[in-house]
């Protein structure tokens, strides 16, 4: 049975993957940082663990690997978003969403490679975003940090080729979630109404997305961007 970890997996785009993941038959790691009533029901749900850590830590994420143990697929979903006019983002701001969306991944990635390199296996799999490859308005700092995460999938998957461990990344357009709800009704219908799907996505959308990179139908799929988005970028 192979082991999955998914960060940020309390909610959302994160508990989808969980689901979809333990029903391909994974063991699921549910990694969580404040929503721990969440975390844990999902974990009970679907036969998992639930382990706090806030990926912005080194030492937490160590902390969350030692319990986790070795790790075959990893899901970097964890992430931060805000919108504000640019000349408004405080320092402290732009340097904790890049704290959690990047250096996240970064902390992860390191800390799940010893294993996979040892056994010459493995999936990685990085969540963006469609504004990481467009860019969004008053969404700057956001915008940078998921274009980041995907400039670090294609330069890993490179790196990581030789020891046959594939490194791949979904850029999800607008999603159904708690985090989107804060654009309110008015604004989600007029974003499902620009999207040539006509509607918004759902967090098993991106499940199933990740549930295909993660499998064996992707195997000589590396360093690609998966964009999610029912055609709001082509």
């Amino acid at each position: 049975m192979e082991t999955a970890l998914v960060t940020g997996g309390s909610r959302g785009i994160g508990a989808a993957v969980c689901r979809r993941l333990a029903a391909e038959g994974c063991r699921v790691i549910v990694n969580y940082h404040t929503h721990k009533e969440d975390a844990e029901k999902l974990a009970e749900e679907i036969g998992g663990l639930a382990v706090q850590a806030d990926v912005a830590d080194r030492a937490a994420c160590e902390n969350l690997f030692e319990q986790a143990g070795n790790v075959d697929i990893l899901v970097n979903n964890a992430g931060v978003a805000q919108q504000k006019l640019f000349t408004d983002i405080t320092e402290e701001e732009w340097n904790r969403l890049f704290a959690v969306d990047v250096s996240g991944v970064f902390h992860c990635c390191q800390l799940a490679l010893p294993y996979m390199i040892h056994v010459k296996r493995g999936s990685i799999i990085n969540i963006s975003s469609m504004w990481g490859q467009t860019g969004g308005s008053c969404e700057v700092h956001y915008s940078a940090a998921k274009a980041a995460v995907i400039g670090l999938t294609k330069a890993l998957a490179k790196e990581l080729g030789p020891s046959h461990i594939r490194v791949n990344c979904i850029a999800p357009g607008v999603i159904d979630t708690e985090m989107n709800a804060m654009h309110g009704p008015q604004v989600l219908q007029e974003l499902a109404e620009d999207t040539p799907l006509e509607r918004l996505g759902a967090p098993e959308d991106i499940a199933a997305a990740a549930a295909f990179l993660a499998g064996k139908d992707a195997s000589f799929i590396t360093g690609q961007v998966l964009s999610v988005n029912g055609g709001f970028v082509i």
